[in-house]
């Protein structure tokens, strides 16, 4: 019977095909670790150029900011409630006092409430002349009157900031802020000074005229 041996040190002298595959093989592999390796290596070297990102501190605000934020808090919670409106109750003694002067003076209650419709022009105007007359006197006797403006009216008058709105009323096409310029209409009128009667504690202002009964 007849042994072989298999000597395990020899080198093949042949290159066959399998030997080709397994040689491809390996280097393809190597090609695939050396490509991998730079590209970690290439990832490493971006990594420590970039900065590190520092966490945002908020900067604390100046103790002196703090304090007048407070401060103005505080003004804010303890500000004085404003004022209400107080409005004065207008007693009716005096205005019954004046219309029974009118009518007194110039029977102007009677001309008021006369029907004037079955009345001719020239009939009511004499009547008109009438209460006109009488209550000049009453207005005369018992008030004094000044005009609020002592332009002429027509003229061309300025109104600066700060007008009194109460004694000038605006008409007209009124645009925008003061100073305001336009034509004087009307004076306007205001009193300066009042004497009426003192009543007696008993008397009744509202009878502004009394009912009459000839005997």
């Amino acid at each position: 019977m007849n042994t072989y041996a298999i000597d395990l040190s020899l080198k093949p002298t042949t290159f066959d095909l399998w030997h080709v595959c397994l040689a491809g093989t390996v280097a393809v592999l190597s090609l695939i670790l050396i490509v991998l390796l730079l590209s970690m290596l290439i990832a490493v070297l971006r990594c420590k150029k970039k900065p590190a990102i520092q966490p945002a501190v908020a900067t604390p605000e100046p103790v002196v900011k703090i304090v007048e934020k407070i401060v103005e808090v505080e003004k804010l919670v303890h500000a004085p409630a404003p004022e209400p409106v107080v409005l004065k109750e207008a007693t009716p003694d005096a205005a019954l006092q004046l219309l029974g002067l009118l009518q007194k003076e110039a029977r102007f209650i009677d001309f008021i409430k006369e029907d004037i419709a079955a009345f001719s022009d020239a009939d009511i105007g004499v009547a008109a002349r009438v209460v006109h007359e009488g209550c000049n006197k009453a207005i005369n006797e018992h008030f004094t009157l000044a005009t609020v403006r002592s332009e002429q009216e027509g003229s061309k008058i300025t109104l600066q900031q700060g007008f009194d709105a109460a004694a000038v009323r605006l008409t007209g096409n009124i645009v925008g802020t003061a100073p305001f310029t336009g034509t004087l209409v009307h004076k306007g009128w205001q009193v300066t000074g009042i004497k009426l009667p003192k009543l007696t504690a008993g008397h009744n202002a509202a009878i502004v005229a009394p009912a009459e009964v000839e005997l």
